[in-house]
């Protein structure tokens, strides 16, 4: 049985959906949609770069990507990136700073995220999370999970029920 699902593996290709590429109108749309004013990745280039580039560029992204959608093989650049320390905002300027007063931050490749933003645009559909998920969720915060662990324990106290946490 594993050896069929391997080698049925192995034959498949392809997106789950019935427009299989990246077209150069979604990736114009997502260069139009990028933000501006943030850090340059590992190579200097910044989403200005792109936003204000010739516009043929698209058309150069889309066959990229979908060069890489074909032959499968992630581009080494694309798994690159930097650290940047980032202060926490819990009184920064009166005591002496740790490791644990600092968050990192990831700055990845700006064609490795637009090759991502198109991908999630074109399969965010498919792409589901579960209802108690809270974190990295758009529309949800912290108070959403908040009231959600409140009324878990106010039904089980209610129950009589203990509830320990």
């Amino acid at each position: 049985m594993k050896t069929n699902v391997l080698n049925c593996e192995k034959k498949y290709f392809g997106f789950p959906s019935s427009d299989n590429s990246f077209d150069t109108e979604l990736v114009s749309k997502v260069i139009t949609e990028l933000k501006r004013g943030k850090a340059a990745d590992i190579e200097g280039l910044s989403n200005e770069h792109l936003i204000f580039s010739h516009p043929i560029l698209p058309v150069i992204l889309s066959r990229f990507f979908n060069l890489v959608l074909c032959t499968r093989y992630i581009p080494v650049g694309f798994k690159r990136s930097y650290i940047v320390p980032i202060p926490k905002p819990n009184d920064v300027r009166t005591k002496a700073l740790t490791c644990n007063d600092f968050r990192g931050i990831a700055i990845s490749p700006v064609i490795s995220k637009m090759s991502e933003y198109c991908f999630v645009d074109r399969c965010q559909s498919l792409l589901t999370t579960e209802e108690n998920q809270f974190g990295f969720k758009k529309g949800i915060s912290c108070s959403h999970a908040i009231y959600t662990a409140r009324a878990f324990i106010d039904r089980h106290i209610m129950a009589s029920s203990t509830v320990h946490m």
